[in-house]
């Protein structure tokens, strides 16, 4: 009848239901997990937390919360909650400070419980009712928290984050409380607090928040001082990057295009960066902050509630250098995203308008690129040289910014000065070649100033850097980034006058360099720097001047062809233009140049285009590795203008058979060549890029893939004719599954 009457009895479960837990922190867990029962410490009574406190060493802060739920009623003017507070706060800033100075793999429940306690029992979701309350309420007069109980809000639940698994992630699901808190950052007292949760907060988020979304952020930009932009910076940039860094080079271009498939509008990140260019003097002041010297800093009134400007003013030289680098740091990884971003030509406009590459320039030695004195601060834990260090992470990022900024785009030439620029038209005079527009067009007014540009003194420290410098990869990037486009002579002369070729092919050839990013950004850069141009493979030759060191740069070459394939695509086109000219200079390097002479030879072209598309397949094809497609394309369309495309074809299915696997090249190259079309004629950067870099037209680059895949077995030009139809396995489907 009891049953009938009234339910289950007490302790006994359903038969097929779970049973529910007995234990008082297994049924708040319980309870919050499911939404029945218990679900905050509240609603146990006050005698039964006393009873269990100590024996459970819950160090009486489920009691702390109840006192704070009371005193915090909607009614409540909140004056008894800070007192509240200043108890709990020690008890979690000890485990919060442990868990960030000692060696651990996990944040666990016993290796905090003060955190995890107050987490269980509801401090974080009372702490976010607090925070938010005066939102929430309608009444004319809204309550009124003060400055410091924000602030103690915001620290406790910033502790509690880095100490408790899962609870960042479940504030990050209330986006509202999210957008709330950049609301709190209008206020000077409390902005670091706000900021430093936010951007814990936004580093788990699943999905980007939308900047639109923030309440009167133009106005709330606007409001803050340098340093608070400078700290802003840290959280815009989980806004506006992509939320899988990297991906260019670890995601596969099937999964890539697949995706692009489904996301036919701008990103979250792409409407994330239009909006911040609409906010009126945002990129200004982003630029007047990169270059302000640090005798310039101004101070914020009073960011951490204590600090003055007079005791500011006295901080040690190294500490304020240091802070200086911390600003820059942010501000530039902005700019740098916003440079690669869709409005690129008009964040251009803007940088050059501010002068961003000039006040770089004339920082380049004080601050970017400053010599180490032994007094200078590093972080704790690291040493000056580590990859961490601020002043590494400074470079590198202004290393990227100038790749960035050079990249296809004419506004590089802002990276040289007045007399480097007139160094320009006088080597087009000279060469009796028409002078780049670019350089015609560059505002002089808009340059660097000084002795030297930012290119030449980038050149300078590269040339000292140690062999086995992080930074070499970075600045091959960067000044390769210069060459890119357009193959322009008196670029290439005015780089290879400060010895730049010679000190590339001293790292690949004397230092026997080990590393493959460096080394693939060495090939690159040495392939924009010689493509096309006689002088180059001279001094080439002038310096590769024995049998050994030529075996010895080779074997670089062949050691990943992935690494450098875009040299050798550079040689086979100088190579085939070099041919077709009537000049004895051309000539006499034509037939002393051990490079030129190697790649003439029909056997070594054969054997790098075997290998070219024998390395890569459709399901592993990247931005890193597609460029093998492309450079044995080259080396088929120039066969295909000499009419020697069917030799090539012919010669291909040969060397299947002399590695008894008949078909396994071609196939492959079909499939490849089926993709390309896909990939290509879809994308007009990616053509124009094909383009200029191999001075071809993409007209014939489609028409020479056409004619490739033609179905057609009687054409001599079709890959189909060269392979046997017991082996023909050209019509798998490669789409993304």
């Amino acid at each position: 009848m009891a049953e009938a009457a009234g339910g289950p009895r007490p302790g006994r479960a359903r038969r097929g239901a779970r049973a529910a837990p007995t234990n008082i922190l297994q049924q708040l867990r319980y309870g919050q997990l499911s939404g029945c029962g218990l679900t905050r410490g509240t609603q146990i009574t006050e005698a039964l937390l006393k009873e269990r406190d100590k024996q459970a060493k819950w160090s009486g802060i489920p009691l702390l919360l109840q006192k704070l739920y009371q005193q915090s009623h909607p009614n409540s003017d909140f004056s008894q909650c800070q007192s509240i507070l200043k108890e709990i706060s020690p008890l979690l800033s000890m485990e919060a400070v442990a868990s960030v100075t000692e060696d651990k793999k996990a944040a666990q429940e016993s290796t905090f419980p003060n955190t995890y306690t107050f987490d269980l029992f509801g401090g974080v979701d009372l702490l976010v009712e607090i925070l938010m309350r005066p939102t929430l309420i309608t009444q004319k007069k809204k309550q009124k928290i003060s400055d410091d109980l924000i602030k103690d809000c915001l620290s406790i639940l910033y502790n509690t984050c880095i100490c408790t698994e899962g609870v960042t992630r479940r504030l990050a699901e209330r986006n509202d409380f999210v957008l709330f808190l950049f609301t709190l950052m209008t206020n000077k007292k409390t902005f670091l607090q706000t900021a430093t949760l936010i951007e814990d907060i936004l580093g788990v988020k699943k999905e980007m928040i939308q900047l639109d979304d923030i309440p009167n952020l133009g106005s709330l930009v606007s409001s803050f001082d340098q340093q608070q932009l400078a700290n802003f910076c840290r959280i815009l940039a989980v806004t506006i990057s992509e939320l899988d860094p990297g991906s260019d080079d670890k995601h596969t271009l099937l999964a890539k295009n697949a995706q692009q498939k489904k996301n036919l509008g701008p990103s979250r990140a792409e409407i994330n960066q239009a909006t911040l260019l609409n906010i009126p003097g945002f990129i200004e002041r982003l630029c007047k902050l990169a270059t302000r010297k640090v005798s310039e800093t101004t101070e914020s009134s009073d960011e951490s509630g204590l600090a003055n400007t007079s005791t500011r003013a006295q901080l040690p030289q190294p500490m304020k250098i240091m802070h200086e680098i911390m600003y820059k740091l942010e501000v530039l990884y902005v700019l740098c995203v916003l440079l690669m971003g869709r409005q690129r030509n008009q964040v251009h406009k803007m940088i050059a308008e501010f002068k961003l590459i000039p006040g770089l320039n004339n920082l380049f030695d004080k601050l970017i690129w400053r010599k180490h004195s032994a007094s200078a601060l590093v972080l704790h834990g690291h040493n000056q040289n580590c990859d961490c260090s601020p002043d590494i992470t400074l470079k590198i990022q202004f290393l990227r910014l100038l790749q960035s900024f050079s990249d296809h785009h004419e506004n590089k030439y802002l990276l040289l000065n007045s007399q480097e620029l007139n160094e320009l038209s006088a080597i087009s005079h000279k060469a009796n070649i028409p002078e780049v527009d670019a350089v015609v067009n560059t505002d002089r007014s808009l340059v660097c100033d000084g002795k030297r540009g930012l290119l030449t003194r980038l050149l300078q420290v590269m040339k000292k850097e140690p062999a086995e410098s992080s930074f070499r990869f970075w600045q091959a990037r960067a000044v390769e980034s210069f060459l890119r486009g357009t193959t322009s002579y008196a670029d290439q002369i005015f780089l290879l006058k400060r010895g730049l070729l010679e000190h590339i092919l001293y790292c690949i050839v004397d230092s026997e360099c080990k590393s493959r990013d460096v080394l693939q950004s060495y090939f690159d850069l040495l392939g924009e720097l010689m493509k096309f141009n006689i002088d180059a493979f001279k001094r080439f030759n002038r310096y590769i001047n024995t049998d050994e060191k030529f075996q010895i740069f080779l074997n670089q070459i062949n050691s990943s062809l992935v690494d450098s394939n875009m040299l050798v695509r550079c040689i086979t086109l100088s190579l085939d233009r070099f041919e077709n000219q009537s000049d004895a200079k051309v000539a006499e390097v034509l037939s002393e140049c051990r490079l030129l002479s190697y790649m003439s030879q029909m056997s070594m072209r054969m054997s790098f285009l075997f290998r070219l598309i024998n390395i890569i397949h459709v399901q592993t094809l990247t931005q890193e590795n597609v460029s093998c497609l492309n450079t044995s394309l080259v080396i088929l369309m120039l066969a295909r203008r000499k009419e020697k495309l069917p030799f090539y074809l012919h010669t291909l299915q040969q060397m299947e058979y002399t590695e008894k696997y008949p078909g396994f090249i071609l196939n492959n190259f079909h499939s490849l060549l089926r993709f390309w079309q896909q990939h290509y004629l879809n994308k007009d950067k990616d053509s124009t890029c094909l383009e200029n870099s191999s001075c071809i037209s993409f007209a014939y680059w489609k028409e020479t893939v056409s004619i490739l895949l033609s179905p057609d077995r009687t054409s001599p030009c079709a890959i189909v004719s060269y392979i046997d139809e017991a082996y023909m396995d050209i019509d798998r489907d490669f789409a993304e599954e």
